[in-house]
Parts: structure tokens; C-alpha cells; sequence
């Protein structure tokens, strides 16, 4: 079984920073992309905000381009957003993602969720 666990959520004021960690453990043999998706109230969907290629290729979504950066780190299995100069409508649960092969065909490659943390930009 593999688990994606969050940590970093919680409240903070316009301007604030934030960072969201998120470490994949259980039976892995590789990790490949890893990103970070969001889910505003109201809202039934969640938007892609960043994600992140083994070799460190990154992509984000407009609205976060130049107060967000994603990291990762291999060896660890971990993934990182740093969230800068927050805004309120960037309040939202924020869900990790990973595309994980567990085994050694390239069968065993599936897509895996974390259980979301919350992030509120509030004065």
C-alpha cells in the first residue's frame, strides 16, 4: 500500500507564507510526476497548482505563477509548495498527487491522493 500524508496546512493572514510538505511512503519502486491540487469552496472540483517531473521540470498554474514554488526531494519521496504572498482566494484544501509504480512492470503505476490539508488566507 502506498500513503501520501500532508502537513503544513492552516491560517494565515494576506501576504503570509505558507509550506505544504508531502511525503509518499509504503511499497514503492518509483515516484514520477508529483504535484499539488487545490479545491476552493463551493467549488466540486479541484484545480491543478503545481507539479513536478522527476528531473525537476515544473509547471504551475497562472494564477500562482511568481508566489509559488514546488520542490521535491528524491531521496525522501517528498514534495514541497512554498506559498508566498497569499491571498484569500487561495484559500482552499490543497491535495497532494503522485504517479507511483509499485512494482517492477510498469503496470504497477498508478495515481495516488493524499487526504488534503486546509489552507485558509484570512485577515
Amino acid at each position: 500500500q502506498v500513503q501520501l500524508v500532508e502537513s503544513g496546512g492552516g491560517l494565515v493572514r494576506p501576504g503570509g507564507s505558507l509550506r505544504l510538505s508531502c511525503a509518499a511512503s509504503g511499497t514503492i519502486f518509483s515516484v514520477y510526476a508529483m504535484g499539488w491540487y487545490r479545491q476552493a469552496p463551493g467549488n466540486l472540483r479541484s484545480d491543478m497548482v503545481a507539479s513536478i517531473t522527476p528531473s525537476g521540470l515544473t509547471t504551475y498554474a497562472d494564477s500562482v505563477k511568481g508566489r509559488f514554488t514546488i520542490s521535491r526531494d528524491n531521496a525522501k519521496n517528498t514534495v514541497y509548495l512554498q506559498m508566498n504572498s497569499l491571498k484569500p482566494e487561495d484559500t482552499a484544501v490543497y491535495y497532494c498527487n503522485a504517479d507511483i509504480q509499485t512494482g517492477e512492470s510498469s503496470w504497477s503505476t498508478n495515481e495516488y491522493w493524499g487526504q488534503g490539508t486546509q489552507v485558509t488566507v484570512s485577515s
